[in-house]
């Protein structure tokens, strides 16, 4: 029977915790003792697993699991995480063996609960690390694909590469790309395109900006190239875009 421990959770939501699944049918013994982070760090606190509750506070949830990792391997499960994309960065990073989303539904927590079973009773842990297992499941975790995404349309006005958010990421350039096209069927640099120039149309048809500012906003600093760009994505400019969707405007009115 395998320890688990849970820490940084308040006596509610430690009793919640507990109650969610059935522990022992899953191969482990429930802990939640009150410990200090020094001690779950120095020792694991004698534990086969941490859960960290991230309900209450992120940054000290993160904190917790950084330094653990500069001593341990140990597996980690993150509770109650959310869609921030530095958040979801740094849990890759950090190589944790699930992060789940907030509000945990037990039969996620059982599933990931049932996976480092596996992972520990097939493999001794000092000989090798766990690895963060981010992948597409019904009512889980979004796939890495929504996170980079997430990313472009966060980021849309700045200079984006998928080299640059694969490193980010942690993940290899190449197999990002080929995922990506698997997933969206069509290219990193297609979709990029796209998600520019559908903001861009929007925002001639909406917004008095300049087109200088319009690209700006879809980040492109050369507008010659914006020009170009949008001429081939539309079959029309920029200007006559605008006219054309002036003229829909007052049809529809």
């Amino acid at each position: 029977m395998y320890r688990a421990l849970l820490v940084h959770s308040d006596n509610d939501s430690r009793e919640e915790i507990r109650l969610m699944i059935p522990w022992e049918q899953c191969g482990f013994v429930f802990r939640a003792d009150a410990v200090s982070d020094d001690e779950v760090i120095l020792n694991n606190y004698n534990a086969d697993l941490i859960l960290i509750d991230l309900k209450h506070s992120q940054a000290s949830g993160m904190k917790l699991c950084e330094r653990i990792r500069t001593h341990s391997r140990i597996p980690i499960i993150l509770l109650r995480g959310s869609h921030d994309f530095e958040l979801l960065r740094q849990a890759i990073a950090f190589q944790v063996s699930d992060y789940i989303l907030n509000p945990v539904r037990p039969e996620v927590l059982g599933a990931s609960m049932n996976k480092v079973k596996e992972e520990l009773d097939a493999r001794p842990l000092h000989l090798q690390p766990f690895t963060f297992r981010y992948e597409k499941k019904k009512h889980h975790n979004p796939p890495i694909i929504d996170l980079v995404k997430q990313y472009v349309q966060e980021h849309l006005h700045q200079n984006i590469t998928l080299k640059k958010i694969s490193g980010m990421l942690h993940f290899n350039c190449a197999y990002l790309g080929q995922k990506f096209k698997e997933q969206e069927n069509m290219s990193f640099n297609e979709y990029l395109l796209q998600q520019r120039m559908e903001k861009a149309k929007l925002l001639l048809e909406k917004t008095d900006m300049r087109i200088y500012e319009i690209a700006n906003e879809v980040g492109y600093t050369e507008i010659d190239w914006f020009y170009k760009k949008f001429k081939e994505y539309t079959g029309a400019s920029a200007n006559e875009y605008r006219k054309q969707s002036s003229v829909v405007a007052l049809l529809i009115d």
